[in-house]
């Protein structure tokens, strides 16, 4: 008897078969056909970055996960890059991969969800301090290799300052002065604004150390726990920071503000606290590794030099062949020094009895009279021309004398004039300039006589008489 087919036989028989690749496709279509353009809320979670530029992510929920892509050429445009755990509201279209039979969202916006007012703010500060250049690489000064005080900008109840001190105890012990802050809160941002220009105002020398290095830290949590490191006044006090700063906010994945402004950022406090001091066994090896490589150089310096020397010794000609040049020539003049002493010997004393014969007695006094005419005749036209020149200026200085005599007052005088003066010794030439009283002196050809002023007489009109000598009128000098 035959038996019967089941009906699931019969509908296998009559289902159309198909491959998997069509099934993949179809279902993408469908996918695609059914959903345009979506908005997802969920929960950044894995995020990946491969070399091709493109980025894939997981939104997910309590309940769901769901794949997504951003393409290169979109992921440039993004506004806010994605990082994990942020909140975001992803748009884009949902199709399928269907080389691993999942389906995913191709993302074409992403904006974050609940902080987006707080991100929005973050993003125009950004381009406001980018635009000041305070995340210029060129402003940023270098962290000191190995400061001698360490100022730590933090909470000193929390689990970061523990974390540094521990790390510098264990890498190079350095005196920490902390300043405390609170790290989350309304009043954060200005607390740690106002620590580090209370660190940069501290002087060199004082009660409290002035730190070579300041670290500003805490440790991670959400954007709204982090936002007092991303107000404007942080960064400006950083930026304005005379003592380089090394920022320690957060999480490797945590970025704020305060980290694209400082000289330095470390991706966690402990980082911080490692780059600021070197580690202590570190340099001891490498002090030793420095001493034997210069002892090595040394060494190697000096077989270098002593092999130079020996190869310029090799170059040198002996010493015997250095001297016998000279001394040939020494033995030659001694063999010729005889002679030449004979010969200067004779030469000088034809000299001397060439000068011997000039040196008679005859011949000397036949010199000396020469020249003693010769002197004779000098002194005397000298003393002629003295004489000469002494009777031409005697001359002309009496006849000097006799122009004195005729011009001077005193010839006036002695004609039987008089001069007044007053009792200055200043010459009075004026009756208007003499008042009743005045002392006056009245100089005479023979003498000077003294006289007061008396009253003043109007003169009147007279006849001039003339001298019985028939001179002629005779009228006054002065």
């Amino acid at each position: 008897m035959e038996n019967p087919r089941s009906e699931t036989d019969t509908h296998g028989d009559n289902v159309l078969e198909v491959t998997v690749s069509e099934l993949s496709f179809a279902i993408k279509r469908a996918i695609e056909e059914g959903f345009s353009y979506v908005r997802v809320r969920g929960e950044l979670g894995r995020i990946s970055r491969p070399a091709s530029g493109h980025i894939y992510l997981d939104l997910k929920d309590e309940k769901a996960v769901l794949s997504g892509v951003i393409w290169r050429g979109q992921a440039a445009r993004l506004k806010v890059q994605p990082e994990q755990g942020m909140e975001v509201v992803a748009t884009g279209r949902l199709t399928t991969y269907p080389g691993q039979s999942r389906y995913q969202i191709v993302i074409d916006a992403l904006e974050p969800a609940g902080v987006g007012a707080l991100l929005a703010r973050l993003e125009e500060l950004k381009k406001k301090l980018a635009a000041e250049g305070l995340f210029e690489e060129a402003r940023k000064k270098p962290i000191p290799f190995l400061p001698s005080v360490v100022g730590i900008v933090t909470s000193p109840t929390g689990a970061v300052i523990r974390d540094m001190l521990h790390g510098f105890a264990e890498r190079f012990p350095v005196r920490v002065v902390v300043w405390p802050v609170r790290v989350q809160g309304e009043t954060c941002g200005g607390e740690v604004a106002a620590a580090i220009r209370g660190f940069n105002a501290l002087e060199t020398g004082g009660d409290i150390p002035r730190p070579d290095v300041l670290i500003v830290g805490r440790g991670g949590g959400s954007i709204e726990d982090l936002w007092g490191f991303n107000e404007e006044q942080v960064a400006r006090a950083v930026a304005e920071s005379e003592i380089p700063l090394i920022s320690a906010v957060g999480h490797e994945t945590d970025w704020t503000v305060i980290d694209l402004v400082a000289d330095a950022r470390a991706p966690t406090p402990t980082k911080a606290a490692e780059w600021a001091v070197p580690v202590h066994s570190d340099l001891l090896e490498r002090l030793g590794e420095t001493r034997y490589r210069l002892g090595v150089a040394l060494r190697r310096a000096l077989e270098q030099q002593r092999v130079a020397l020996r190869a310029a010794t090799r170059g040198l000609p002996r010493l015997s062949d250095l001297l016998a040049l000279p001394r040939q020539r020494l033995d030659a003049m001694a063999a010729q020094l005889p002679r030449a002493l004979y010969a200067s010997t004779r030469a000088h004393a034809t000299r001397l009895t060439r000068a011997a014969t000039q040196l008679r007695p005859f011949v000397l006094s036949q010199k000396v009279n020469r020249g003693r005419e010769q002197l004779l005749q000098i002194r005397d036209r000298a003393v002629r021309a003295l004489r000469l020149g002494t009777e031409r200026r005697r001359q002309a200085l009496d006849a000097r004398a006799s122009l004195l005599a005729s011009l001077g007052h005193r010839s006036v005088l002695a004609r039987g004039f008089a001069l007044v003066r007053d009792g200055a010794g200043e010459m009075v030439r004026s009756a208007a300039a003499v008042a009743q009283g005045d002392a006056l002196e009245i100089e005479f050809a023979d003498g000077r006589v003294p006289a007061t002023a008396g009253r003043a007489k109007r003169e009147r009109p007279r006849t001039a008489k003339k001298k019985e000598s028939g001179a002629g009128p005779q009228g006054s000098l002065f």
